[in-house]
């Protein structure tokens, strides 16, 4: 019987987030490049949570954009709210995560798909990989047409003999009730392929007409936004944003679950998949957490163009019927209409160990893989090895290096390393935690790490390199600007200790204290009021105020260090520095008196004794002190120097000594 015979370069299996990002790659290199889908509609959906990024993931999508992915650049076209998650933390562990319209961050990645050279986009299930000699020559489909190809990449994310499950009910489909790919499993393992067998999940989707808000707490986006890809002018992304909304479980809605566990397939033995630890069903964090008398909520708008919200934190497979008794007992849902019920979904995937760090098979040349059929979780880590899966296909076809990212080089390094090295019996999910170079792998640095290897590669343009190579530029040349002010505010530094030890050596062949002084009298001899004050003033440490009034950053520590981007220079803080907001007060560490106040280049330092230990207070602008007045723990001796040529930096020299030796401030801060 004939059947249809086509030619391509590459075959990509699978239209999800892999599966973009893998045809992407290969087409944009000039690859004629094949993707199938179950469904054209399918394409790049998001059947679970309606965002992008978050903590880990947004690194993840930063470095997709930077090495020449599509993510960042969908989201930023389709988002409706945007958030930096843990900015009160450190820059290391900034991340994005966008809500998005699943509609039009759908339909855009197709529209791009399809308008894209070299790529073919086609409905129909694979079912058959064509193998000769442990290489791959292409796949069969359904109808029994066959597609030959140089290498093929497989992104079948939940599909493989997928069953959505809830209560009693099992559905032999996809996600979103979608069809179900039933046939690519068995020539699988008839090639010798070891398959897992793994679970995830998703919450119900509810009519926001239904909702009671006022019950809530309304969550906002951030009033600026950051955009994730590093071509997005930062202008266009900010829009209007809708609103997400967070409530709470109950101790109601816990008994509700504990009465129909036995209902639950997780519990019941219907569920023969491995579930992911770090997305747990909200069955299982009542079983697990039974310490905890409620668990966060949150409402999500699954788009601008419909009514339905998702439910974030309270996935299930439990029964219908107890889905609508226990999200009724959520304040704000008493009265809520479920569009669609909560489930569990179980997909054959692989073992990822049998993939080099390429992401081929090790017995199958040609063969690559990508995505939650790797054994993973979410639409970062799916995309991440979509892009590099699809970017070693091309790489093969023409004959070049795979690109292989270090741990050290980027989250997607450690992700990959993680999936091929390390055994793996659960969906896997990105954490922060996971990154030992974590510090260094920032998300807004990922294309100063990146962007030249997607360069290297052929996904950067020459335009787009060369605005790199001038950012690297103004770094550089921002670090030698730092460097040299560093160098001078050491020279000042000396230049005021001199001056100080001057001052104390004229006081002390005088046996006065007419001029100021920055270190304590060699001959200070302590009164009993002295020695307790120097008891007291042991007894708080660790609990001592900051120096400086308001939020504070501590910009520079005690001892050596070397200034960044500047091998072999090294220089000596003698104290810390803290850094605040313009109008900062410098504050009395604790009870003491003044012992000396003088000026340096304009500004004010005063010294306050504590007995026989001495607090020092550099860069003021003003002093409201002077020597010999009596100071108590917080009050404010002056304003902090801001310095209007930077922006107004503000910045506060704190040292502490006992008599002349030189102490580490921080053990002795309550911070």
């Amino acid at each position: 019987m004939p059947v249809v015979k086509e030619n391509y370069d590459v075959c990509i299996v699978g239209a999800g987030h892999a599966g973009c990002e893998a045809a992407l790659a290969c087409a944009r290199l000039g690859l004629e490049t094949i993707l199938f889908t179950i469904s054209i509609e399918s394409v790049a959906m998001m059947p679970c949570n309606p965002n992008i990024g978050g903590s880990s993931k947004g690194h993840l999508v930063r470095e997709i954009d930077a090495l020449g992915g599509e993510m960042g650049v969908n989201i930023d076209h389709t988002f409706i709210q945007s958030k930096m998650l843990n900015k009160s933390k450190g820059p290391a562990v900034h991340s994005l995560r966008a809500q998005a319209d699943k509609a039009d961050y759908s339909a855009r990645m197709r529209q791009v798909l399809q308008n894209t050279d070299h790529l073919t986009l086609r409905q129909a299930e694979v079912t058959e990989l064509m193998v000769e000699n442990k290489v791959i020559r292409g796949v069969k489909t359904f109808s029994g047409a066959e597609y030959y190809a140089k290498a093929v990449v497989l992104c079948t994310g939940t599909y493989l003999k997928a069953r959505c499950l809830y209560g009693d009910v099992v559905n032999c489909t996809g996600p979103n009730g979608l069809q179900a790919a039933n046939h690519l499993t068995d020539s699988l393992v008839e090639n010798g392929v070891e398959m897992f067998r793994f679970k995830t999940g998703t919450p119900a989707r509810i009519d926001k007409r239904s909702v009671d808000f006022s019950k809530m707490q309304e969550q906002f986006g951030d009033e600026r936004v950051v955009p994730f890809s590093f071509t997005t002018d930062p202008e266009s992304v900010q829009i209007d944003q809708a609103s997400c909304w967070l409530t709470y479980t109950n101790e109601e809605t816990h008994e509700i679950i504990r009465k129909n566990l036995d209902r639950s397939p997780l519990y019941s033995g219907m569920i023969e998949g491995t579930g992911p630890r770090y997305c747990p069903s909200i069955e299982d964090k009542v079983v697990k957490f039974a310490d905890k008398n409620r668990h966060q909520v949150f409402l999500e708008p699954e788009g601008l163009h419909t009514n339905e919200m998702y439910i974030g934190g309270m996935s299930s497979s439990l029964p219908e019927d107890v889905q609508h008794e226990m999200y009724h007992t959520v304040a704000g849902l008493e009265h809520a209409k479920i569009v669609r019920n909560a489930y569990a979904i179980e997909y054959d995937c692989i073992n990822p160990r049998q993939l080099d760090a390429s992401l081929e098979f090790k017995n199958i040349r040609g063969l690559f893989s990508g995505g939650q059929f790797n054994g993973s979780s979410g639409y970062e880590e799916a995309a991440a090895q979509g892009l590099i899966a699809g970017i070693n296909a091309a790489m093969q076809v023409k004959g070049k290096e795979p690109l292989i990212l270090d741990r050290s080089e980027a989250y997607i390094g450690v992700l990959i390393d993680d999936l091929v090295t390390k055994e793996n019996r659960e969906p896997y999910r990105m954490m922060t935690s996971r990154a030992e170079y974590r510090l260094l792998l920032r998300q807004d640095n990922a294309d100063l790490r990146l962007t030249e290897k997607g360069y290297q590669v052929g996904l950067i343009s020459e335009e787009r390199y060369q605005d790199l190579k001038t950012k690297e530029r103004q770094i550089a040349e921002e670090i030698e600007r730092a460097r040299k002010r560093a160098a001078e505010e050491a020279r000042r530094e000396a230049a005021a200790r001199k001056k100080a030890d001057t001052n104390d050596k004229g006081a002390s062949e005088t046996g006065t204290a007419a001029k100021p002084k920055s270190e304590p009298l060699d001959a200070f001899t302590m009164s009993k009021a002295d020695r307790e004050l120097s008891g007291s003033f042991v007894a708080n440490r660790g609990k001592l105020p900051m120096p400086i009034s308001g939020p504070y950053i501590i910009t520079s520590r005690y001892g050596q260090y070397s200034v960044e981007g500047l091998r072999n220079v090294k220089l000596d803080n003698k104290g810390i520095d803290i850094q605040g907001k313009p109008g900062a007060q410098a504050r009395a560490i604790f009870d003491g008196k003044v012992a000396a106040v003088f000026q340096l280049n304009g500004l004010f330092n005063v010294l306050i004794r504590h007995g026989n230990y001495i607090s020092v207070y550099c860069n003021l602008s003003s002093a409201s002190v002077k020597s010999g007045d009596t100071v108590s723990t917080k009050q404010s001796i002056g304003q902090i120097f801001s310095d209007g040529a930077d922006n107004g930096r503000t910045v506060l020299h704190f040292q502490l000594r006992r008599e002349k030796e030189k102490l580490n401030p921080e053990p002795w801060l309550n911070r």
